[in-house]
């Protein structure tokens, strides 16, 4: 029972939330690419790429980010 519990605490799934101009993501590598424009985001399979305006990363708690700013798109490409 006790292994059920950890497994259900520890959450390691790379997930994107998308709000009104605000994109939060849990679980990521790595930030590959970090402009005003355009923001590209790595896990273990796929990659998501944000493109928009003014766009600010912040950093909220370990491998959890959010973006905030005028999102115009938003692609994931598996690999």
């Amino acid at each position: 029972m006790l292994r059920r519990v950890y497994e259900f605490v520890k959450d390691e799934e790379f997930r994107f939330t998308v709000f009104n101009n605000r994109i939060h993501v849990v679980n990521y590598k790595k930030i590959n690419t970090l402009n005003s424009d355009y923001i590209l985001i790595e896990s273990d399979d796929r990659r998501i790429g944000i493109k928009g305006n003014n766009l600010v990363l912040n950093k909220m708690l370990d491998r959890e980010i959010l973006v905030i700013g005028n999102v115009k798109s938003i692609e994931v490409i598996y690999e």
